[in-house]
């Protein structure tokens, strides 16, 4: 299989460029040493620096992608699985093994080559549905790394026709590098499907006037395919067999392509295949999901209960910044941590701590919204593989990320909403970074006293118990047991 931008040696030029943009975000660059190799000022009370004050705003798309890349082997989910057929009377199938499926000899090569041993959770029910003739539709909810972009890759290369050299399966992406992430899994999987080839339409793919497209699998943006299949007329999307919307929750996110996607989806034809894949289902998902998938069969994840049951939380009372580090330095002394989280508001007081750490000897790296993916996962990495013990963030990292070895979680700043009130979510989703698969966790919580109205608001709001501590009591430090 080959992809392709388009002919001639200007294609051949742009593809190469494409192609190390995108060499780049799945293989971060050698020299990043965490915060290392970073040159970070030495900040101090009297900086005032408006753009590093801002709270980091989390950028779904870029979260989407950085979940790819720190997930790159499927991750066996927790969550139970709820499969809503439009037709209740059908049969459930679902597959242990992919030599079930009865796929061609050469996708079933790809497969194993990739990687896949087995079918994760959501495949067993999904594939089923996704390969059955007649063609059926699909709404899934998915997180990354559960192997949902390989099994919606495994549908187009099922319904394609080698022979017919036209595009017969569209898959729309939210962003150019996670089009390009999946154009990189239909490339691996149909690596041994010698007649099937891939295109991307995405911004800087200028295909010359009078050109005809000959490859049978497009991958792009809203804008792009709009543009090709409406304006230019490259796409004949009555002749689309399978269209994919993924990250769809992104998609509404961003301005413009939801009523792209619906505009694209209204061509189709009608018994054109459709999947859809939300890594979460808010209403909104929901409304856009029904006006776009007729008829669908439904897989949801039941939602995930984070629970604090297992995590024994701490406050500490400071007065300033200065007066919170000196308390974390008590409490990192005093108890023997495998590796910490340290969660801070803003993008200011995230370097000063990092930098104060670093200067006390401390292994630390740093993680806030300024980094590239790549070198948010690159840092990432090296956190999971214990070469830093202490990883301080700010809200980018409260999601999403598992690492079984962090056993405590410490708010240097609490997280609170535009309105200066608690906020709860964040809230959870930080110290639930701690007590994962099924551990005990510790959480700090480094208080000014005009803020512990607010904590205490957090403590109700969740029934649990938040206990005072002494950080000058090293013998009650001491004592903590986890």
């Amino acid at each position: 299989m080959a992809s392709f931008l388009w002919a001639g040696d200007a294609g051949a030029a742009e593809s190469e460029r494409l192609n190390c943009h995108f060499s780049n975000l799945i293989h971060p660059r050698k020299n990043l040493r965490g915060i290392k190799s970073t040159a970070i000022p030495n900040l101090d009370d009297s900086v005032n620096n408006t753009e590093e004050d801002e709270e980091d705003v989390v950028d779904l798309a870029a979260n989407s992608l950085l979940n790819k890349l720190i997930r790159q082997s499927l991750v066996e989910s927790s969550h139970r699985v709820e499969v809503l057929q439009k037709d209740p009377s059908s049969p459930l199938y679902s597959v242990k093994t992919f030599e079930e499926l009865r796929l061609k000899e050469e996708l079933l090569k790809g497969i194993y080559t990739m990687g896949f041993n087995r079918p994760s959770k959501i495949q067993e029910m999904a594939l089923p549905m996704m390969l059955a003739h007649p063609p059926q539709n699909l709404i899934a909810q998915s997180q990354s790394g559960t192997g949902k972009t390989a099994a919606f890759v495994l549908a187009m290369l099922s319904r394609v026709n080698a022979l017919e050299l036209f595009p017969q399966c569209l898959c729309l992406a939210p962003t150019y590098e996670l089009a390009l992430q999946t154009g990189r899994v239909v490339e691996q999987m149909g690596k041994f499907c010698v007649d099937v080839q891939v295109m991307y339409a995405i911004r800087g793919n200028r295909i010359p006037r009078g050109s005809d497209i000959t490859k049978q699998i497009i991958i792009g943006t809203p804008g792009t395919v709009l543009d090709w299949c409406f304006k230019r007329k490259l796409i004949d999307l009555t002749k689309i067999r399978v269209f994919v919307l993924d990250e769809a929750d992104v998609m509404i996110d961003t301005q413009g392509f939801s009523d792209q996607s619906i505009r694209i989806q209204r061509a189709l034809p009608s018994e054109c295949q459709m999947l859809l894949f939300s890594a979460t289902f808010e209403d909104s998902v929901w409304q856009f999901a029904e006006r776009i998938i007729p008829d669908p069969n439904v897989i949801k994840l039941r939602k995930e209960e984070l629970t604090l049951n297992n995590i024994r939380q701490y406050y500490v009372l400071c007065e300033h910044r200065k007066d919170k580090y000196q308390a974390l330095c008590n409490i990192y002394g005093g108890i023997t941590i495998g590796q910490a989280i340290i969660f801070c508001q803003t993008r200011r007081n995230a370097k000063w701590l990092t930098v104060e750490m670093m200067q006390d000897g401390h292994q630390v790296s740093l993680l806030s919204g300024e980094l590239t993916v790549d070198q948010r996962a690159s840092i990432i990495q090296r956190f999971r593989d214990g070469k830093e013990k202490v990883l301080i963030t700010t809200n980018v990292c409260a999601r999403g990320i598992d690492v079984k070895q962090v056993t405590i979680v410490v708010n240097f700043d609490l997280p609170i909403n535009q309105v200066k009130e608690p906020d709860y979510e964040t809230y959870l989703h930080r110290i639930g970074r701690t007590g994962r698969f099924g551990k005990k966790g510790l959480a700090f919580n480094m208080i000014e006293v005009d803020k512990l109205p607010l904590l205490m608001k957090i403590q109700d709001h969740f029934n649990s118990s938040i206990n005072q501590l002494d950080p000058e009591d090293m013998d009650e430090i001491e004592k903590i047991d986890y």
